[in-house]
């Protein structure tokens, strides 16, 4: 079997008293997307940074690309791209400026860093916008240029540290595309995110991580179905129905429904309970206006692992202490 791409064992991480990365070990096979789930403050950009050659470990080794990130971290930054939290490209440059910047620091001669470019702007469908200063770009145009950057090099391994984060619906579903372009075309990614749709829609391998230590790992699918049950949700077409429904959903499952505003959700790790649902509700006469059988949400999740939902922790303690000068 070939070398992980990415390989870290025993990484620890301290600024000050906070022990931002505890312990951590990770394998990303080549050509493979692992995901780093977790809250703010996790430990997650840490961990990105260090495996980047950002930030030294304090304990622990990984090599990415079968280099030491400390030994050998110059051999590592030619393997690599990075895209992080916020935008890393010039405000006042414009999106071809920017590119071409990057090409030729990293070597290209300026007619090879004029092509890359270009290519870069068709392919993340930039190519109108890019003569025009970034900083009249939206949030979504940024993302994908901050992408382009990471790639203009075109790096084996890649580091996308939230991406999406701030990004509408519509935006968030076309940067995940243009990754998901990228690993069929070889790219190994490693990934973190708060978002355990992003995590289900992109990683083939799931790491969650809380307090700086993973404390679960697995397939999405194999993550849901370990850590939360299924729920089933449903909204009547009459808030007069909300009763009578409550009653035939405690009977079928033997629980009684949470009401949240006009809907009514209930635990089923039995997938028959809905058809039994719709059966009942046909008897006594009830339309759903919404009926669906989910899988765990990220809330659910932390809670089941952490006792506390992902939303809960409001500081990030890794970002305040490497932004100190």
């Amino acid at each position: 079997m070939s070398a992980p791409a990415i390989e870290a064992k025993g990484l620890v991480k301290r600024f000050g008293e906070t022990l931002a990365v505890d312990d951590v070990d990770l394998v990303v096979p080549a050509g493979r997307v692992l995901g780093l789930l977790g809250p703010n403050g996790a430990g997650k950009t840490t961990t990105v940074r260090m495996l980047a050659t950002l930030t030294e470990p304090d304990a622990g080794q990984a090599w990415v690309g079968g280099h030491d990130i400390v030994a050998e971290a110059h051999q590592v930054r030619r393997l690599i791209g990075l895209t992080g939290q916020f935008a890393s490209v010039d405000q006042r440059l414009t999106g071809s400026e920017n590119l071409m910047l990057i090409g030729r620091l990293l070597g290209q001669s300026r007619q090879t860093a004029r092509q890359r470019a270009g290519e870069l702007l068709e392919r993340f469908e930039l190519t109108d916008a890019a003569d025009r200063p970034v900083q009249g770009y939206s949030g979504g145009m940024r993302r994908r240029l901050d992408l382009a950057a990471s790639l203009v090099g075109n790096p084996h391994i890649l580091f996308l540290d939230e991406p999406t984060t701030g990004l509408d619906p519509r935006a968030r579903r076309q940067l995940w595309q243009l990754i998901g372009e990228r690993v069929s075309d070889g790219t190994t990614v490693l990934l973190t995110t708060q978002y355990l749709e992003e995590a289900d829609a992109l990683a083939d391998d799931i790491r969650v991580i809380d307090h700086g230590r993973v404390i679960a790992g697995g397939s999405p699918e194999e993550l849901k179905q370990r850590i939360g049950a299924r729920t089933l949700e449903l909204r009547p077409e009459k808030r007069a129905d909300l009763a009578a429904i409550a009653r035939i959903m405690t009977e079928l499952t033997g629980t009684e429904p949470e009401h949240h505003g006009g809907r009514l959700s209930v635990p089923a790790a039995d997938s028959r309970v809905m058809p039994a649902l719709v059966r009942k509700l046909d008897e006594a006469g009830i339309a759903p206006a919404e009926l669906q059988l989910r899988s765990a949400t990220l809330d659910e999740v932390f809670l089941a692992l952490t006792g506390h939902p992902a939303e809960s922790h409001d500081e990030n303690p890794e970002q305040e202490q490497e932004q100190t000068p």
